[in-house]
């Protein structure tokens, strides 16, 4: 196959549509055109979405779509739909949601079979080029759908629309519309939080970290939750899980440890081999822990791990304007890893006398460590089987001198490595992954007390609310943005992120507009995607009319879920506006689901945290006067979860918090309030956190 052919999708700008742009199958983007042209020429549509960072679509591409012969047959009997899902999150969830309920698994490449009518009644993810494993052929199967369209189509037509009904009323879990009077049965307790973590330990690995069995993910709202619980209940095991779990991954391969930031998961339990696809969401989310287990440990690993992984995000992903790029692909060259990947004679050419305790340190061996593939040539992952403090000991080297010549390696070592060929980047820009990106620099900048980090967290928000905003009809987000151009409108999730950061930049600035935004935002929220029944949020606004079915997601799975972020929200803002309706809302959509969060709660995560954090009680506090900003600054480099905080030279009675909180002259006061009633106030930071050592009055 050569270049010359191209289709329909060398007009779209996702790195991944345009990896496709130059099959002989004759794709289509997701829009009115190929929907319309299946139903003047009653076609099955075929739909096949992934990503650019995703292995497996490449490989299916590779052995099936850029095969002339099995693109005529494609392009003779289906309308060919080629979808980005980090671009369509909404469709992706619908069509995966279908291919879970008819298989019981899904994942990515998904391919899925839709009547002319878009709606779903065959599909799978990946299928070899010849029947192998119990799989069939990706031939076999579009034959197999093409015949039972000609002979079934009536009863095809009748099982799709089965399905959708299906769909359509699985989107009520958890959600039942109850009287707001009797809700005695969906209090939390701390009971619930106890049972929590119970749950959560039962999938813990108490020797590698992490939950359940390989592949493992780093699910950072689970280990959240524990750092969470200790701090309110002193339990020393969530510690000891949580951060076991961190150091765990940190001294892994799914950690890199030349050039800092993480892989999307581990393929094992050992956190050794990733798929390599470094994805924004994950780094601003493990940031976030990371920032956590700082605080509460004031471990100097921890600090190196937040600066190198946004180092990586800075070099790798930042772009000039001020946004983040979506992610990094797994392949280089064709091959998984091999950008990340070394064998020892590259390695000892490189570092000479060094590279004997380089090696051995990071576990580089002549066998090596791991293939990409049964057969393969073996290289090396690099990672850390003994703690620094300890390898040092045992070589009988000071501490400080083994860790100079181990960074000043990986300096060589990282500079070699960007001769390689690098991965693909998939330079999109996402709302609701560049929102997580702000919130983890207002944490890293906050906990850090660096200002390098809030200054990129302010750039990248600005970029946000003046790039991803279009006033056509009045103001309406975007979801993403490449070569100047933002498009498809902002989902639930965008908006939510979004919100958060803004609250996150007022904490950390003290700049009241970013509140005005977060308020102003959430009012879109409410307008555009709640569901009156329910009292929870659509995933699509109402303005939406391209699916078939508008989903309620929330599950905390790789992101929070926008409902679980919106409760948060809610919850925030309720108190900073005196909203109390945002606030009983929130409480609505926290008892409808509690049954959920405290049997499942790694599916989860932020929703158990929020329980948590309401149980204990909010603690509102405040500091007006002419030293508010040093104070800030320090108080948000301690551990308090469960805090709103407002800052300023003088109150406000724009914010009821700061209404009638006059500073004392030249003194700076601290106000400690609960539901707007407040102890007297402190004048010092040392002072507020003895009031807030007290334990909580539950």
């Amino acid at each position: 196959m050569t270049n010359e052919f191209s289709n329909r999708l060398i007009n779209e700008s996702s790195p991944y549509l345009l990896q496709h742009a130059h099959n002989p199958v004759d794709w289509y983007p997701w829009g009115e055109e190929a929907l319309q042209k299946a139903k003047a020429e009653n076609k099955i549509i075929l739909v096949s979405i992934g990503y650019s960072a995703c292995h497996w679509c490449h490989v299916m591409e590779k052995e099936s779509f850029e095969n002339e012969v099995v693109a005529k047959l494609m392009n003779e009997n289906f309308i060919n739909i080629k979808i980005d899902r980090e671009e369509r999150p909404d469709l992706d969830h619908i069509y995966m949601d279908a291919v879970q309920a008819m298989s019981g698994s899904g994942g990515w490449p998904l391919n899925v079979f839709l009547t002319p009518e878009a709606r779903p009644f065959y599909g799978g993810t990946y299928f070899p080029p010849v029947k192998a494993h119990n799989r069939s052929s990706w031939t076999e199967v579009l034959n197999g759908i093409q015949r039972a369209w000609k002979e079934k189509e009536a009863e095809i037509i009748s099982q799709a629309e089965n399905l959708t009904g299906h769909l359509q009323r699985s989107n009520g879990f958890g959600m039942i519309k109850k009287d707001e009077t009797d809700l005695s049965d969906e209090i939390f307790t701390a009971a619930d939080a106890d049972t929590i973590f119970k749950n959560i330990m039962s999938a813990a690995d108490k020797v590698w970290g992490g939950f359940g069995k390989a592949p493992k993910f780093p699910q950072t709202f689970t280990i959240q939750y524990l750092l969470q619980y200790h701090y309110f209940t002193g339990n020393d095991e969530a510690l000891q899980q949580a951060l076991l779990s961190i150091d765990k991954m940190l001294e892994g391969g799914i950690y890199d440890q030349v050039g800092g930031g993480f892989s999307r998961y581990s393929t094992d339990e050992e956190w050794l081999a990733p798929h390599f696809e470094k994805m924004l969401y994950d780094n601003a989310l493990l940031v976030n822990i990371l920032c956590d287990a700082y605080q509460l440990t004031k471990d100097k690993k921890y600090e190196n791990a937040i600066r190198k992984t946004i180092a990586f995000v800075e070099r790798e992903l930042m772009d000039s304007e001020g946004g983040f790029y979506a992610a990094l692909d797994a392949d280089s060259e064709g091959e998984e890893g091999k950008y990340y990947v070394w064998d020892k004679k590259e390695i000892d050419e490189l570092l000479g006398k060094d590279s004997p305790l380089f090696c051995e340190y990071f576990d580089i061996t002549e066998a090596g460590n791991w293939s990409h593939e049964p057969g393969a040539e073996k290289k090396n992952i690099l990672r850390v089987l003994k703690k620094g403090h300890l390898f040092a000991k045992e070589k009988e080297m000071a501490f400080d001198e083994f860790e100079k010549r181990i960074n000043d390696c990986l300096e060589l070592v990282l500079a070699q490595r960007n001769r390689r060929v690098r991965p693909q980047l998939d330079d999109k820009i996402l709302l609701n992954w560049n929102a997580l990106m702000t919130t983890a620099l207002c944490k890293a900048s906050a906990v850090l007390d660096d200002d390098k980090y809030r200054t990129l967290a302010q750039k990248n928000a600005d970029f946000l609310v003046e790039n991803f905003q279009t006033n056509n009809d009045g103001p309406e987000l975007k979801h993403s943005w490449k070569n100047k151009v933002a498009k498809h409108p902002a989902f639930l999730d965008d908006h939510a992120c979004l919100i958060q950061s803004c609250i996150h930049l007022q904490e950390l600035t003290g700049n009241t507009k970013y509140l005005i935004w977060a308020k102003d935002f959430t009012s879109r929220v409410i307008r555009d995607f709640r569901d009156e029944e329910t009292d929870f949020f659509f995933f699509t606004g109402k303005a939406q009319t391209d699916v078939i079915v508008r989903k309620k997601e929330v599950y905390d799975g790789a992101t929070p879920s926008g409902n679980s972020i919106m409760v948060e929200n809610l919850f925030y803002l309720s108190v900073i506006f005196n909203k109390t309706e945002w606030q009983h809302q929130a409480q609505k959509m926290m008892s409808s689901l509690k049954a959920a969060v405290v049997k499942y709660p790694t599916s989860f995560g932020i929703w158990a945290a929020v329980d948590l954090r309401q149980f204990y009680g909010i603690n509102e506090i405040v500091v007006v006067g002419p030293g508010h900003r040093n104070i800030r600054s320090h108080l948000l480099q301690q551990y308090l979860p469960g805090k709103i905080l407002q800052s300023a030279s003088s109150s406000s009675n724009e914010f009821p918090l700061l209404a009638g909180k006059d500073p004392a002259g030249a003194e700076t006061l601290i106000y400690l309030c609960k539901n707007y009633t407040c102890k007297a106030p402190v004048n010092s930071l040392e002072k507020l956190l003895l009031l807030l050592q007290n334990p909580p009055v539950v």
